[in-house]
């Protein structure tokens, strides 16, 4: 026999099922601003990530551009470490355009697109500095617990090195550059000693002496972090090599008198070295 139910009951029964409903209407909705809060997320990283890729793009032609006008014949040799680097960024760029780029993978390309048009800047700020009336604070760093978290030892003397740098310092640069120069080694034998090198990439490449190859630390770098653009590797490693070529032109003090800079290029300076201490602490962190 069928269970009767009285008025009250019924009315009960409809309201728990107008509940269900609105409840069921809620989720839906909450679900629907949920993704849309995502996809405007997502669509306001594209185009603030095509926002720095133009004007990456824009400034690495335009100090290209002012590179190759430069009648000056002095340093050759960091010039061609320069034209390396571009020809590396350039293999780099041809091959993440033939393939489905991850979001670690299009992170590490923004870095290197700036990384090369830093290299470009700063040769251009030696060949001929821009008279101006810019300061800046020297001392000031942007980089914020990039090289802590690798090494706290480190962190304090890149910002020891900081303080040499002062236009009124005759060996502000040389300064800056000695503490610089063994920042980026010992990035690479903290998070890339040889043994884990070899033993991740049996057919990593070796110096003459047996330890692994810049290039083969920096590999082993980005496979830790799911990385794998061969190119990209080749690229940091020369993005290294022109930042050492850099650090021998400052080092010899032949620039100017007595191998003193102008503000504007000391800016430079700092950005170059700054920027790829970045680059390498993110690909090691």
């Amino acid at each position: 026999m069928a269970r009767r139910i009285n008025l009250s009951q019924l009315k009960s029964k409809l309201r728990q099922l107008e509940s269900k409903q609105r409840q069921a209407i809620s989720r839906y909705n909450q679900g629907v601003r949920n993704l849309k809060r995502t996809v405007d997320c997502y669509n306001q990283e594209v185009r603030s990530y095509n926002s720095r890729q133009r004007l990456n793009r824009q400034r690495l032609q335009s100090e290209l551009r002012r590179l190759q006008s430069q009648q000056a014949t002095s340093y050759s040799a960091l010039r061609s470490s320069v034209s390396r680097l571009q020809t590396a960024y350039t293999r780099l760029e041809e091959s993440s355009a033939a393939r489905v780029l991850s979001p670690a993978d299009n992170y590490f390309l923004d870095l290197a697109e700036q990384e090369a048009a830093n290299s470009a800047e700063v040769v251009n700020a030696l060949l001929a500095p821009e008279v101006s009336g810019e300061t800046a604070n020297l001392q000031q760093t942007s980089i914020a617990d990039e090289i802590a978290v690798i090494s706290e030892d480190l962190d304090t003397r890149w910002r020891g090195a900081l303080y040499a740098l002062h236009p009124a310092n005759p060996d502000a640069a040389r300064h800056f550059c000695a503490s610089s120069r063994e920042i980026f080694a010992e990035i690479l034998d903290i998070k890339a000693p040889d043994h884990a090198v070899f033993a991740a990439l049996p057919d990593a490449q070796r110096t003459d002496r047996g330890n692994a190859t810049r290039r083969s630390k920096i590999k082993f770098l980005l496979l830790q972090k799911g990385v794998g653009l061969e190119e990209l590797a080749e690229f940091a490693s020369e993005d290294i090599a022109n930042i050492l070529e850099l650090f021998e032109v400052l080092n010899s003090g032949t620039h100017g008198q007595a191998g003193t800079y102008d503000m504007a290029t000391l800016v430079a300076i700092k950005r170059r070295v700054e920027d790829g201490l970045r680059f390498l602490s993110r690909m090691a962190a």
